[in-house]
């Protein structure tokens, strides 16, 4: 290709098209190099299980067996330090108590926690909730973002430098940092989004002052409404929501994120602003926004919401990329680990159900309810390979935030507040237990040339 000095004044995106393509021509590696070099492709072996890269004590999740060297599908499972997630949010519920402040606990120190323990680490956790002086205005007020979860990165990294300890890795040091972290992250997503509504919105500022008698969930609700009005069961299901993200094992992508920034060394606030970065991927936590999209399609060009012939149908085009955002996908429909179920979409569904009977809303969770039952269907017809696929926890988790009335903004960022526990974790896990820097290996494919001087190119 011959390039031409460039015209300052000509149009810098042409600049960059040609550049583009340059690009693209000279980094294109053929697909099936993959296969001749059995190369684990996003870290996954050929039957979908995940590459073994660790041991851990934090969670299994659990969706098959291996069988004689089959994939055998099971109804999924959650555990947390050997606790059944089922356990632990039906107890919660059971007695009208919030637990997600339980599960950190249970999550950091492995065990779960007595009555005066809880009590105990609710309030070191209320003590560790405000921000450093001056930080909301100079941080966050000064310096907005359209995107919340941009804006948590920024504040975390930002926090490093009110640390005098932060390059510390001892374990005190990192379970000060965790728990000072979890405390604020709530706040820190609230002030953030706040500050990008005034900034971008045009909307006037509204900042409440952390009330410490609070849980968190009743925090986000209390510090994201004008006017901090909320009823228990809101703030209960916000709380089932958070438990239930609080972690999925070392192997999802924003965990390992943490891990293998922590295997390096680095200090906490740059990996755990790392993991950040990797749950907004649509791909990732981000999965979320992408459900709601969709079934706002789905709304609006499916005319009879009860008529399972006609939504299966529009399924099918979705499918065969001829509807929604044209990627053959059905976001909220099936996972890496669960095959017949996913636990978390199953009690988050009895949830939602509870929380829309006999609302505006409980016509689009029938809606959302037979979307999960044709997709099914449609994937098996489309796809007749005998995989089975399951709604995930993407399916319901937005129609929550929904019903109780949170900014589309802030889905992902709950997601992030609620696994930080997850990632201090995992994070302190590795640092106590791998001790080895994370590296992979990448092949080679092209072959060493010789090189040729400038003046004869």
């Amino acid at each position: 290709m011959l390039f031409k000095t460039p015209n300052y004044s000509a149009d810098k995106k042409r600049a960059i098209d040609i550049l583009c393509k340059e690009f693209i021509k000279n980094n294109n590696i053929e697909s099936e190099l993959f296969s001749s070099y059995n190369v684990k492709r996003g870290l996954r072996n050929a039957d979908g299980t995940g590459v073994l890269a660790g041991l851990t004590l934090i969670c299994n999740v659990h969706g098959y067996v291996i069988d004689e060297g089959e994939k055998k599908p099971e109804e999924g499972k959650l555990i947390y330090r050997n606790y059944n997630i089922k356990d632990i949010v039906g107890d919660c519920i059971k007695s009208k108590r919030f637990g997600f402040e339980e599960v950190i606990y249970l999550l950091l120190f492995g065990t779960l926690p007595t009555k005066q323990e809880i009590k105990y680490f609710k309030d070191v956790l209320a003590m560790y909730r405000e921000l450093p002086d001056g930080f909301v205005e100079d941080v966050i007020l000064k310096k907005p973002s359209k995107n919340i979860m941009n804006k948590m990165q920024s504040c975390l990294l930002a926090l490093y430098t009110y640390d005098d300890f932060a390059d510390v890795t001892t374990i005190d040091q990192e379970l000060r940092r965790a728990i000072e972290i979890i405390a604020r992250m709530s706040n820190i997503m609230i002030y953030a989004y706040h500050a990008k509504c005034k900034a971008f919105d045009k909307a006037s500022l509204v900042l409440h002052n952390v009330n410490p008698s609070e849980n968190i969930a009743q925090s986000i609700l209390s510090t994201l409404r004008i006017d901090r009005k909320y009823t228990f069961e809101e703030a209960s299901i916000l709380d089932v929501l958070l438990m239930l993200h609080a972690e999925h094992g070392g192997g999802n992508n924003s965990t390992f994120t943490c891990r293998c920034l922590t295997s390096t060394g680095t200090d906490s606030y740059s990996a755990y602003a790392g993991a950040i970065g990797s749950l907004k991927g649509p791909k990732h936590g981000g999965a979320n926004l992408k459900v709601v999209y969709m079934l706002k399609d789905i709304m609006e060009n499916v005319s009879n919401w009860e008529d399972l012939d006609e939504l299966e149908c529009y399924i099918e085009k979705i499918l065969n990329k001829q509807a929604g955002d044209r990627t053959g996908l059905i976001y909220g429909m099936g996972h890496a680990v669960y095959t017949k179920s996913d636990p978390r979409a199953v009690i988050l569904k009895k949830s939602a159900e509870s929380l829309a009977k006999g609302t505006e809303f409980e016509k689009e969770f029938r809606l959302i309810e037979n979307v999960e039952r044709v997709a099914c269907l449609a994937f098996s017809k489309k796809k007749p390979n005998k995989k089975i696929i399951c709604a995930n926890v993407d399916m319901y988790s937005g129609f929550v935030y929904k019903m109780l009335g949170i900014p589309l903004e802030l889905y992902t960022p709950l997601f992030a507040t609620a696994r930080i526990a997850g990632w201090a974790a995992h994070r302190m896990e590795e640092l106590l237990t791998a001790k080895r820097i994370i590296r992979p290996a990448y092949k080679p494919v092209n072959k060493e040339r010789a090189y040729v001087s400038l003046s004869e190119r």
